[in-house]
């Protein structure tokens, strides 16, 4: 799998304004809503805030990777935002997180989701590509960081 079908500069926002988990996670659909990926926003919003509410998707090292499942969307779609001040997500390490990759998936699809998850969270491990995501000036720069 790769990062540049889901993926995309129009699913990639600098400047999140959320400053909840909720706010955020409407912000994430918010963008993927507005690049023509998903056919209703509100069940999107509802299958990821009920995968939110039953355990929380912030990692460590600053990273959520919110996701959801409905058949609002034909395949794999994604997106990312990027929060400076950073937001309250419930992470395993008890830090704010700064970079949020949301997936929502078809229901009747689990593969592409479990191996995009995987494939994405390789370069988040890294620090350095973390910290130049955060530095990023353009979406696309955003887009080269990731895919290498």
């Amino acid at each position: 799998m790769s990062f540049k079908k889901p993926l995309t500069v129009e699913t990639i926002c600098l400047d999140l304004k959320g400053a909840t988990k909720d706010a955020i996670l409407a912000e994430m659909v918010d963008l993927l809503t507005a690049s023509g990926c998903i056919r209703d926003r509100d069940a999107v919003l509802k299958a990821v805030t009920d995968r939110e509410k039953r355990m929380s998707t912030g990692m460590q090292n600053g990273i959520a990777i919110p996701h959801g499942k409905t058949e609002s969307v034909d395949c794999l779609v994604a997106a990312l935002g990027i929060k400076k001040d950073g937001v309250d997500f419930g992470a395993l390490d008890g830090q704010p997180s700064h970079i949020f990759v949301m997936t929502v998936s078809p229901d009747s699809r689990t593969g592409p989701h479990i191996q995009f998850l995987a494939e994405i969270s390789r370069p988040l491990n890294d620090a350095t590509v973390r910290n130049r995501l955060m530095a990023a000036t353009s979406r696309e720069e955003v887009l080269h960081l990731l895919l290498g």
